[in-house]
């Protein structure tokens, strides 16, 4: 057994514990291995081991990864704490995520664990009962990780993509995410509330928000659905279009240059706007930067559109069926999320 007076590598029980954990231990644990603290000190002084928290340690140098930085918090705070925020979305795979410097984790109200190093301890009334194991560590639902998220964000342009992405992929659904933006209540929320109320009419990306904002300023412009589900004169379905103004047969589109790269990509959006275009749809594309260094441009060119098209879409025989779930799955209209009882919606 290692003592203060013997200077080896962990015994072999640690060393079992340590690969479980990824190489990270508490002190509790090295001392339960026989190993004292005057041990635990000269390892960190060579740099062979490092503290990564208190009485928290990696058993190797170097760079942690970030799910040992995961595994370190969650011994540090408890194994019934909670990872949420920006660090939970990372663990989900989140696109358009900011990365943390920190991360956020939720415990009990009761709890004295205090913030430290890149933990930061976050008191609250209840937890979050759909939280996921993550093995060593609880990861928050997605639909909670997204709002504690984006309370921590102060730009709108990536509180919107956040969310976007969320009901985008699947990894939520609008009751869902709206029990929990009711359940945060009015603390840091205002761009969190504006994001969703976006969301809920159908806007399912950062730039189609921005472009909703940018025609919202016109006094010309009937109303626009965004990410309808469009039905031929024979009921076939046509390709959903960003945003469309029914009255003039317009559908509005914001490429990326993301989604542009490969032929591939390119071929699809062509092939999208022939398909709406054979029905005698006017497709305007507009990328993101244009909508942002230009707003009134855009806003001009859709009113010129509509002013010379006004009536056409009454006789272009394109029905628009209702916005769609989301802008990658087409496959039926959009639904308004339902009051849950006792809960107050914030649309």
């Amino acid at each position: 057994m290692t003592t203060a007076s013997q200077d080896h590598d962990p015994e072999p029980d640690i060393e079992e514990l340590a690969a479980r954990q990824q190489q990270i231990v508490t002190r509790r644990q090295l001392h339960g291995a026989g190993i004292d603290d005057m041990h635990m000190y000269r390892q960190t002084r060579r740099g062979r081991w490092q503290r990564v928290l208190p009485a928290t340690y990696a058993l190797v140098s170097g760079t942690l990864t970030d799910e040992q930085q995961r595994i370190a918090a969650a011994l540090y705070v408890g194994r019934s704490a909670q990872i949420t925020g920006l660090a939970a979305l990372h663990w989900y795979g989140f696109r358009y995520s900011p990365k943390a410097d920190r991360m956020r984790l939720l415990v009990p109200h009761t709890a004295r664990r205090a913030s430290a190093g890149h933990v930061v301890v976050c008191r609250a009334l209840s937890l979050d009962e759909y939280a996921r194991d993550g093995g060593l560590y609880r990861i928050c639902s997605p639909a909670r990780a997204v709002v504690d998220a984006c309370r921590e964000l102060r730009d709108l342009r990536t509180v919107r993509s956040v969310m976007a992405e969320a009901i985008q992929r699947d990894f939520t659904d609008l009751p869902t995410l709206d029990g929990e933006v009711v359940r945060a209540g009015r603390s840091r929320t205002a761009l969190v509330r504006q994001a969703f109320r976006e969301v809920l009419h159908g806007v399912r990306s950062s730039p189609e928000a921005e472009l909703r904002v940018c025609l919202a300023a016109s006094r010309e412009l009937l109303e626009i659905v965004w990410n309808p589900r469009l039905l031929g004169p024979d009921g076939s379905r046509l390709p959903t279009p960003d945003g469309y103004l029914a009255d003039a047969a317009i559908a509005l589109e914001v490429d990326s240059q993301e989604f542009h790269l490969a032929p591939a990509d390119w071929r699809r959006t062509m092939d999208r706007h022939n398909e709406l275009s054979r029905y005698g749809v006017l497709v305007l594309h507009f990328p993101p930067s244009q909508i942002r260094r230009e707003p009134e441009r855009v806003r001009h060119l859709v009113e010129d559109a509509y002013r010379s098209r006004r009536g056409y879409g009454a006789t272009c025989q394109v029905l628009v069926g209702g916005p769609s779930s989301t802008e990658n799955d087409k496959k039926g209209p959009f639904l308004a999320p339902p009051q849950q009882p006792g809960r107050r919606s914030i649309r």
